[in-house]
């Protein structure tokens, strides 16, 4: 199959192969020829698999055929400010050549020029629901010349706390529209939920297990939660992990974990829901051109993270949920490109590590200790320690996995 063969406009194919895509992948293949004609679509695929494009192309196919009034006739939710700005670097690139406009309207930046841009006419619209809600009650978007709605990593947007914005955006919407669900995790309640605002949608890889690429070797390493730190160090130095994107489950931890490294030696930056955009599009654009090997994230602001040959992904806290793990572990292994995933795991977090093997349906992942590495020191630099133990929270109905004996971050809904 090529992208000829789906019926693409002349313009978006001379894009795509500037772009320098050979051939679709099967979620692209599969998805752009049920969106083309027409159909709601719930998609999943693996974190790296082309899913952007998967909704993009259609999306342009429709407003360069039917070309109509001015106004927003496509609207782009994402969950997080990098992905919303990752969506709309390749609409740009898809849109070259044609009269199709888009922007990005996002929290932490300024609303004014945002808001020109509204003004002047925007035909796809890429948005996190907290920061259009602002403009639409303000009075600077309109949403009622919406034809198609997607919603990107689907499972995000209606799992941590989007649901209440997305519903009041959907309220601005015409109800006859067609409306694209996408994700790397789809779980039951979130199809479940997702088919409640689809219309008898084409399911693209709903029945397969939810797992991290093949291209990603995995890996865990024992060790106790006062040694982690020291630990990656010694990866570092031994030069056993090039660059890394390192996972910690709060944004204080983030803190800590980057001025450890920073403190010997180690480039490092961060990046949370309590940094301005600025600073989050600095430590990752200088993540990116190598200036730093380690870029701390937590989970909310790691949507949309996308580094091309991203060697290294570090679980330097284990994930709250298994769908959290192959997001992280997905930065890496992009594009069948090879990468690995190392995961820290105290003896306290056996038993959510044992569930999310069993979620992933692999068997154990193979355990590993670093030759010569001091795993028995007691005492570790302030700024490296873990935080307090928090009390343990009640287990939510319907949770599969165990109740952690300490606490996480509260999801925050506005990225």
């Amino acid at each position: 199959m090529t992208f000829t063969s789906l019926g693409l406009h002349p313009s978006l194919l001379r894009a795509i192969d500037a772009r320098g895509y050979q051939s679709p992948t099967p979620i692209q293949n599969d998805a752009i020829a049920a969106a083309l004609t027409g159909r709601d679509v719930l998609g999943c695929a693996a974190t790296g698999s082309g899913k952007t494009a998967a909704f993009l192309l259609p999306i342009l196919n429709h407003l360069i055929a039917n070309p109509r009034r001015q106004g927003t006739r496509a609207l782009v939710l994402a969950p997080t400010r990098e992905l919303a700005a990752q969506i709309l670097d390749e609409a740009k690139i898809f849109a070259q050549g044609t009269p199709i406009r888009a922007a990005v309207v996002v929290g932490g930046v300024s609303m004014q020029p945002q808001r020109l841009a509204l003004r002047s006419g925007v035909d796809v619209l890429i948005a996190t629901p907290g920061r259009l809600l602002d403009h639409l009650r303000a009075g600077h978007a309109r949403l009622d010349g919406v034809e198609i709605l997607v919603l990107d990593e689907a499972d995000r947007m209606l799992d941590m706390g989007f649901l209440p914005d997305v519903r009041r955006i959907l309220t601005g919407i015409p109800r006859e529209r067609q409306t694209l669900f996408f994700s790397a995790t789809v779980p039951q309640e979130i199809a479940k939920l997702a088919g409640q605002m689809l219309r008898e949608p084409a399911r693209i890889g709903t029945e397969r297990k939810s797992a991290p690429a093949e291209s990603v070797t995995q890996h865990v390493y024992p060790v106790c939660s006062s040694r982690k730190s020291s630990l990656l160090i010694e990866l570092l130095k031994r030069d056993m992990v090039q660059d890394a994107l390192a996972f910690t489950r709060t944004k204080h931890r983030a803190d800590r974990l980057a001025r450890f490294l920073s403190e010997n030696g180690i480039r490092a930056d961060r990046i949370h829901g309590n940094r301005s955009q600025g600073q989050r599009t600095a430590a990752l654009d200088a993540f990116k051109s190598g200036k730093i090997r380690v870029l701390v994230a937590t989970d909310i602001a790691a949507r949309g993270i996308d580094v091309d040959s991203l060697g290294h992904v570090v679980n330097y806290d284990l994930p709250m949920r298994s769908e959290d793990y192959i997001h992280r572990v997905g930065r890496t292994g992009r594009a069948s490109a090879k990468g690995e995933a190392l995961t820290f795991v105290s003896p306290e977090d056996e038993g959510d590590m044992r569930q999310i093997e069993r979620d992933l349906g692999k068997g154990a992942i193979e355990r590993r200790k670093l030759e010569g590495f001091d795993y028995t020191a007691r005492i570790e630099p302030a700024s490296a320690r873990p935080m307090r133990s928090a009390p343990a929270r009640p287990a939510t109905p319907g949770r599969a996995r165990s109740t952690r004996s300490f606490g996480g971050a509260r999801p925050q809904r506005r990225a």
